[in-house]
């Protein structure tokens, strides 16, 4: 009897051992490791995938044809636009989130609304039975004679399946859910999950079928599973937001058809998700008005821009160190502004807690905010309220200067459109382009030059 081979896999990297590690040597992840069998693959396949096609021959890429193919059309104008422009047949698409912010939610909607085209979709569920699924596409309005669903897990099955349907598009829900028999690990596992994803990009590639796979998140909001399953697929998007509040933010993270900072915004309702068109009025629509420490800014998401507001709260601290809370924001970046406001600006800010947010739920990470969040620190600290009807733009070096960002014009033109009247942005923004009729740009050079603009 020939003895089975055991390995040690990191269910986080893929790690392999001989032996348990307490610790995994590749990402740092304490008790990580589960036993698996080794399949034993014998000739050319032990170190090839697939074995490669004869025909393919290296040719100059000048000689290549290259064909727009066009792109199936979910309806859905937020989703389209994060993918770039509707759904590329033959792509892959992983999305992750928290459990219960709405993907399978957003998935079925999406697999109505390309059954109500006139296309077919296999929508494959391994956590819920086809009664649950029907329950909640009864809810949905998402009932189609086009849209067909199936309970199963194994993949043997759901291959059968799509060679017997040959669906345009795939739902698969979730990844962590579906296991081949001739792997001994449990579903969800390094090998599993690896397995199973290489199976499913080469339906997609040799079909010309859409997949989406919905991946589970870790308690630190990574997908589960090794950082293997991102770098296979085509396409990678996170459902976020937070769950006691309506609206979802669809974000790309990677894209192989389109850009990786487009946006979609949706509010969640009892029947399902709605697209939420002007996120801008949204984001300020409770806005508090003559509150010391708020302020607003125009942050681009891709080609969108956005306006949403900043708060903070400056206070004495009762500690020898001080507090620096970020919700939406980079703490790293709070706590350069401090000390920029501190020194370049004489604030003195070294004993006072510092709690910041960016309002919504939205999350900003780009440098044309400094301005306004330096502000609203200066304005909560001194308890002066900025101009109701300003928008603050800008990027704060480490001397205090106020630095040019980009695509200025697209941020004024949104603060016109909704009713601001002044805008603050860095001098040398101000020229090349003729600002909308109603608004006045204020450009300034320094932190201490804004602050004078825009306190009350």
């Amino acid at each position: 009897m020939v003895k089975k081979k055991t390995k040690f896999v990191c269910q986080e990297c893929g790690y392999e051992s001989a032996k348990w590690l307490g610790r995994c040597p590749g990402c740092q992840t304490w008790n990580s490791f589960v036993e698996e069998i080794e399949r034993a693959v014998s000739g050319r396949g032990a170190f090839f995938h697939t074995e490669p096609s004869s025909s393919a021959q290296p040719v100059p890429i000048t000689a290549v044809t290259a064909t727009q193919e066009p792109r199936i059309r979910t309806n859905s104008a937020e989703l389209d636009r994060v993918l770039g422009g509707g759904i590329v047949k033959g792509s892959l698409v992983l999305i992750g989130g928290d459990p219960g912010i709405g993907k399978s939610t957003l998935l079925l909607q999406t697999s109505a609304q390309l059954a109500a085209a006139r296309h077919k979709v296999l929508y494959i569920s391994g956590e819920e039975s086809v009664k649950q699924v029907k329950l909640r596409a009864g809810r949905l309005h998402a009932e189609s004679n086009e849209l067909y669903v199936l309970a199963e897990a194994n993949m043997e099955y759901i291959v059968t399946a799509v060679e017997t349907i040959q669906p345009a598009c795939v739902i698969i829900d979730s990844i962590q859910t579906v296991y081949r028999t001739d792997i001994t690990s449990a579903p969800g596992s390094v090998a599993q999950v690896r397995e199973c994803t290489a199976e499913l990009m080469k339906i997609a590639k040799t079909k010309g079928i859409a997949i989406f796979i919905v991946g589970h998140v870790t308690k630190e909001g990574a997908i589960a599973g090794p950082r293997l399953l991102e770098h296979m697929v085509d396409t990678v998007l996170y459902f976020e937001g937070e769950r006691h509040h309506t609206y979802r933010i669809l974000r790309a993270v990677k894209n192989r058809f389109g850009s990786t900072n487009e946006i979609g915004i949706f509010e969640m309702r009892d029947i399902g998700l709605r697209e939420v068109e002007n996120p801008s009025e949204v984001f300020l629509e409770e806005r508090s008005r003559g509150a010391a420490g708020s302020t607003v800014v125009a942050a681009m998401e891709g080609t969108r821009p956005v306006l949403v507001e900043i708060q903070a709260l400056v206070s004495p601290t009762s500690f020898g160190n001080p507090r620096r809370m970020a919700t939406g924001l980079d703490h790293n970046r709070v706590s350069l502004l401090m000390a920029v406001l501190e020194k370049r600006v004489g604030l003195l800010l070294q004993n006072q807690d510092a709690y910041l947010k960016v309002a919504g739920g939205v999350k900003l990470d780009e440098p044309a905010i400094d301005l306004a969040v330096a502000v609203s620190i200066a304005s909560s600290f001194r308890d002066r309220p900025t101009h109701p009807a300003d928008v603050i733009i800008g990027e704060v070096g480490l001397t205090g200067e106020v630095r040019r960002v980009s695509r200025i014009e697209q941020r004024v033109q949104e603060a016109a459109k909704l009713g601001f009247s002044r805008v603050i942005v860095p001098k040398n923004n101000i020229t090349g382009w003729q600002p909308p009729d109603g608004i006045q740009v204020i450009g300034v050079s320094h932190v201490a030059e804004a602050l004078e603009h825009t306190m009350v």
